[in-house]
């Protein structure tokens, strides 16, 4: 009976693996929210539950999920951090079905210099994720956490309660060499706060067929990453920039552009890493 259960449990933590995902990249203007804002309305458009945590004090993915970032409020993932509230109650609908979403404002700036005498500071939204995750009326099927473009207290933060990290990267110039730095912070976080703490993928993005540089980008990443890099390398496009102002992701501005195609394929090579997750438990 006992080894059952344990074969239950093991069954069940390799299922919950990488449920917990950051998108991260020390680097502004990679396609970071594009691709939380992207990949949760694909995995939302597929029937699954979602959570979008914005944890960058700009608060793009709030807005390019059709929220307020300027209105006063309390319901925002600053008033957790700063022990205001419980994160089940600032939980907010879009207006996108299966999609949740915890704002963020320019408040969350201020985090850092607030919470300096709090030893315990970089496990709080690890901390309040569990709550979510022992709750049985939330069972989402993925939370999203979107980072800021800096490896500051936020950003540790989001590597301590996460299951596993997808980075976009820039098929341009220094793309690899700014990786450098990220991945240095990876391996303190796993050495020293969170040791099972992965690399799920490495997406491409604004990547130019047309630009031999785009070309050589793709194949020095791949051939250090390997099969950590996702298949799915998303293009330039026009209508991928338009779809923030309008508050929606592009896959309901306008389905059929190269970007939504893109990130279509993407939200299907992600699910199926979790489908091959369960067939080997």
């Amino acid at each position: 009976m006992m080894v059952h259960l344990l074969l239950k449990f093991q069954i069940l933590e390799k299922r919950m693996y990488k449920k917990i995902i950051s998108v991260i990249n020390q680097k502004g203007g990679v396609g970071k929210t594009t691709t939380v804002i992207n990949l949760a309305a694909g995995l939302s458009m597929k029937g699954k539950k979602i959570l979008v945590i914005d944890l960058d004090p700009q608060g793009n993915a709030t807005t390019g999920l059709g929220l307020s970032n300027t209105t006063i409020s309390d319901k925002t993932i600053y008033s957790v951090l700063n022990g205001d509230k419980n994160i089940s109650d600032v939980i907010q609908r879009t207006s996108f079905d299966n999609l949740s979403l915890i704002t963020s404002n320019v408040d969350l700036s201020g985090l850092e210099v607030e919470t300096a005498g709090d030893s315990r500071r970089a496990f709080k939204l690890k901390d309040e994720l569990g709550l979510i995750l022992n709750d049985s009326r939330a069972s989402y099927d993925y939370i999203l956490i979107d980072c800021p473009p800096s490896l500051s207290l936020l950003t540790i933060m989001a590597l301590v309660a996460s299951d596993a990290l997808v980075v976009p990267l820039q098929t341009e110039f220094f793309a690899l060499e700014g990786l450098t730095q990220l991945m240095k912070t990876i391996e303190r976080i796993k050495s020293n706060l969170n040791p099972s703490l992965e690399i799920r993928g490495i997406l491409l993005t604004m990547f130019d067929k047309r630009n031999k540089l785009s070309g050589q980008v793709e194949i020095e990443a791949r051939n250090y990453f390997k099969e950590k890099v996702y298949s799915t390398a998303v293009p330039r496009n026009v209508r991928l920039s338009e779809a923030p102002s309008h508050g929606i992701p592009v896959l309901l501005y306008d389905k059929f552009c190269p970007g939504s195609k893109a990130y279509f394929k993407f939200t299907e090579e992600f699910l199926e890493q979790d489908k091959k997750v369960e067939s080997a438990a």
